[in-house]
């Protein structure tokens, strides 16, 4: 049986683009997903994100995420992106991904400082672990790290948040 997409809603869900102190972006490999637990050029490479809580505020749901996914709660907002952002799940996920209720996500992405150390980010702290491996890696180079059909909204992301890819 199959699920027409168009009665379905879009998830409300929140993305973190988290900057160094000299400009990187934080990825971070899905357990979930093919590769994951392979050498660091394998598996499923993605920011932070996830869903907003009934009756959150984005920018708690954002701050929550970012301590369930990364262990950590040492970062700072420093903007948020003035739309909501949506895309639509590949029709082969339409039914089976985000618990099959959803076509597709509509997220509020936010730009983050990080202000800890390395040691801060503690992948196990709430388990299960949706992240087995993190790195840092130059803004331009998020839209070739992502799943492909979330390329497009990386490639807005790094034209919109491009400015925040400084050292401070």
């Amino acid at each position: 049986m199959s699920v027409d997409p168009s009665t379905l809603p879009y998830r409300p869900n929140v993305g973190a683009l988290i900057f160094d102190a000299i400009g990187r972006v934080l990825i971070a490999r899905r357990t979930d997903m093919p590769g994951a637990g392979g050498p660091l050029s394998q598996g499923t490479w993605q920011c932070p994100q996830g869903g907003i809580d009934e009756g959150e505020d984005p920018r708690t749901a954002v701050l929550r995420e970012v301590g369930e996914e990364l262990g950590t709660n040492h970062v700072h907002i420093v903007a948020e992106h003035p739309e909501w952002i949506q895309y639509d799940l590949p029709a082969v996920l339409i039914g089976h991904a985000l618990g099959g209720r959803y076509r597709g996500q509509t997220q509020k992405w936010f730009a983050l400082r990080f202000t800890g150390t390395e040691a801060d980010i503690q992948l196990d702290r709430h388990l299960p672990a949706e992240f087995d491996a993190w790195m840092w890696v130059d803004l331009h180079n998020l839209p070739h790290c992502s799943v492909g059909f979330k390329k497009p909204i990386y490639e807005q992301l790094v034209r919109d948040f491009g400015h925040h890819a400084v050292a401070v």
